[in-house]
């Protein structure tokens, strides 16, 4: 009996415990979950902002089927305006003012062509009018799906085309057994425009978020990340040779990373803010097709550089008199390098146009002509190719990094053009110190006696000092500290090493 009272015990024991082990998963699960919402707020604070607008302009729109004037008008199409504030309502303003516009022009053309073919299909008889109907439903469907493949279509209208297909199909179809169809296509463009409308007025009226600013920043970062790597790099690469180990926090050399994966945000956020109006330092039409290709130089410099960046830690070494002889041409290049690149990155940010950048690179192709003079040159025949291969790759990749640089340099010339950027505002020299009045020198006694009348503007014997030390003046008269000096009075004089302090009343 007392072994079942035991089992059973054990029985009801871990049953508490299951559910009170679900209730801590549970628990644990809740509180990882807000931790990452807290997170992703604390990132980008914007996204909290967007999620409260989207429920702003979804709540507006719904009140029109909550009122009777409204739903009266409009009937059950009123939820086609919650419908499209859902699928319209994006995190950009120039994303919501694209999906906006190419759902109103869209819905607008798919509805009237809609009527009219629904007018065609009607001349023949009812016999004949689904027929007629499918096939232009077909031909429609077709063809615009094939024009789903074009990329630039693809690009900006490829929404346009998927409400055109689908505003098409469903006021055809549905006016085949509705004989006011053009009631409903009116019922259904109004409702769309109406959700478009309120869905835009919010994205630009309440803390907007444009796409073409946030672009712009992307692409001044990218730049200004490859600056820091290169001008990292040639700290990292004299360590490496000099002393053999690297710094342990190498954060700075991990930041171009971000640049390999960043293109096709690029070109999404150079999509949205074509539609965006001018906002800002950013006019209406700014050429934000320059930043893509500031973008794709980037690019390709961040793959180079990725390249660059192991050959440091390489196991196969040169020998040290090459390397040493090698190293101050690559160290040149990669800091001047590094220095056009964040000169860069401060004009684009600054909408200024780059006035300190061709002397960097300038130094920077003139170290590559000395490292390939360098490489012509004898003095490594008697050297191991292998040994060799790594410190060789090395000036390799920063040439070609020298060749991105200066693409990407003439690119935002080209950009500060299109875009006006203001002229960089000079340093204000340094104002020249006014030059301090002569002292006069009081080495012979002579010259003190006419100092001595010019002020004192008196006649008769004076006590001649000639004081080798420091004078100095105030209001109420001249102190002397002298350390050496000789008196005369007549013809005595009295020589001696003291200090003294004599004061003669102007």
């Amino acid at each position: 009996m007392e072994s079942v009272d035991r089992e059973r015990a054990g029985l009801i024991a871990r049953g508490w415990r299951w559910p009170w082990g679900l209730i801590e998963k549970f628990r644990d699960k809740v509180v990882e979950a807000a931790r990452k919402a807290k997170k992703l707020g604390q990132e980008d604070p914007r996204r909290i902002i967007h999620s409260l607008k989207v429920g702003l302009a979804i709540t507006l729109v719904s009140l029109m089927y909550y009122f009777n004037p409204a739903y009266g008008d409009f009937g059950v199409s009123t939820m086609w305006a919650v419908l499209t504030v859902v699928v319209v309502f994006e995190f950009s303003v120039g994303a919501t003012l694209g999906r906006g516009l190419n759902r109103g022009l869209a819905t607008l053309l798919a509805g009237a062509l809609a009527v009219g073919a629904h007018y065609l299909a009607h001349l023949p008889g009812r016999p004949a009018q689904p027929i007629i109907l499918g096939i232009f439903v077909f031909l429609v469907a077709a063809a615009l799906s094939f024009l789903r493949f074009f990329p630039k279509l693809k690009a900006r209208y490829d929404y346009a085309l998927v409400i055109f297909i689908l505003t098409f199909s469903l006021v055809s179809v549905t006016g085949y057994r509705d004989e006011e169809v053009l009631e409903l296509a009116q019922q259904r463009l109004s409702t769309v425009l109406i959700g478009c409308a309120t869905a835009m007025l919010v994205s630009i009226g309440i803390c907007p978020v444009w796409a073409g600013y946030d672009l712009h920043k992307l692409v001044a970062g990218n730049v200004e990340k490859l600056g820091n790597f290169l001008e990292g790099f040639s700290e990292e690469y004299d360590r490496v040779l000099d002393d053999g180990e690297s710094k342990d926090n190498k954060t700075f050399l991990q930041g171009y990373k971000s640049i390999l994966t960043s293109k096709n945000t690029e070109d999404s956020l150079a999509n949205f803010a074509r539609w965006e109006p001018g906002h800002g330092r950013f006019r209406f039409r700014h050429p934000w097709k320059q930043y893509q290709k500031i973008g794709s130089l980037a690019g390709q410099c961040a793959y180079r550089i990725e390249a660059l960046s192991s050959y440091p830690h390489s196991h196969i070494q040169a020998p040290t008199e090459i390397q040493s002889k090698i190293q101050a041409a690559c160290t040149n290049m990669s800091t001047e390098s590094g220095k056009a690149l964040k000169e860069l990155a401060s004009a684009i940010k600054s909408m200024t146009k780059p006035c300190s950048v061709d002397p960097h690179i300038v130094n920077s192709k003139i170290a590559a002509e000395s490292l390939k003079s360098l490489l012509e040159t004898h003095f490594c025949e008697d050297v191991d190719l292998l040994e060799l291969m790594p410190t060789a790759v090395v000036g390799s990749l920063l040439v070609e990094v020298i060749t991105y640089v200066e693409e990407i340099a003439e690119s935002v010339h080209e950009l500060s053009s299109l875009a006006h950027f203001k002229d960089a505002k000079p340093e204000p020299e340094p104002e020249p110190e006014p030059e301090a009045e002569p002292k006069p020198t009081l080495e012979q006694p002579q010259q003190l006696q006419q100092t001595i009348q010019k002020f004192s503007r008196m006649d008769g014997p004076h006590h001649i000092i000639t004081i080798s030390g420091s004078l100095s003046i105030k209001a109420s008269g001249t102190v002397v500290n002298v350390t050496s000096t000789d008196v005369t009075k007549g013809s005595k004089t009295k020589s001696n090493e003291r200090q003294m302090r004599h004061v003669f009343s102007f």
